[in-house]
């Protein structure tokens, strides 16, 4: 900082102490994102240098998305805000997600006290239709909705409004019904045998839910007969 003031340059200074050119390229296969610029600095400490930084995030947004570290370091700063903050800025950290790993680990937990408000901007995001912007809203409920109360929202959100075509979508999805099966078995059931969601993706679901060491071998079993 100079006087008080975060500068980008002195940023991304302190960013590239902490990188490692071997994790750089293990990471940089797992983003699977040629066009990405990653350092190699692990979540832990961008998670840290985040919290450190949490009170800057409108001069954060000013900075160039060149590295993937730096807009992971934004989204994660943001995350750390209050609800009454958070909302101020997630329309603008939304848009600069673009890969998967930055968008999983944007779980701000101020949501989970503001369910029922944030349901708005979960709307706003699968209407929007970008592949980002559903993954993000399949996340989240994901991270804060998977809830008896909450279930008919997500099917709506899995069977109606996502576009599955997007590989990142589907694979949300799928991730999200798994969950659903491993804590609300019956109601999954009830929905993967409504035929509901397109065979891609409620195989996947099932694949993905019988993976889960919280499932038993007969439930399991079933899942696998309700494949198509």
């Amino acid at each position: 900082m100079t006087n008080g003031t975060l500068l980008y340059g002195e940023l991304l200074t302190e960013i590239k102490t902490y990188a490692e050119p071997d994790y750089a390229a293990f990471h940089k296969r797992l983003l699977k994102n040629e066009s990405l610029n990653v350092l190699g600095v692990r979540i832990p400490t961008l998670r840290k240098l985040a919290k450190k930084y949490k009170d800057c995030v409108p001069a954060l947004l000013t900075f160039p998305d060149e590295y993937y570290e730096v807009t992971f370091l934004k989204l994660q700063a943001a995350a750390f805000l209050p609800y009454g903050e958070f909302v101020k800025y997630v329309d603008k950290c939304v848009a600069i997600i673009d890969n998967w790993a930055a968008c999983d680990c944007f779980a701000p937990k101020c949501i989970a006290k503001h369910r029922e408000e944030f349901l708005e901007y979960l709307n706003g995001f699968m209407l929007a239709g970008g592949e980002y912007e559903q993954r993000f809203a399949l996340t989240t409920l994901l991270h804060f909705y998977v809830e008896e109360n909450w279930l008919k929202v997500i099917f709506s959100f899995v069977s109606e409004r996502a576009n599955l075509q997007f590989y990142y979508v589907h694979m949300a999805a799928a991730w999200l019904i798994a969950e659903v099966l491993v804590k609300h078995y019956d109601r999954g059931v009830e929905f993967l045998q409504s035929g509901a969601l397109e065979a891609k993706t409620h195989n996947k679901a099932i694949q993905k839910a019988r993976e889960s060491y919280r499932l038993t071998k007969e439930q399991k079993d079933y899942l696998k007969s309700l494949k198509r």
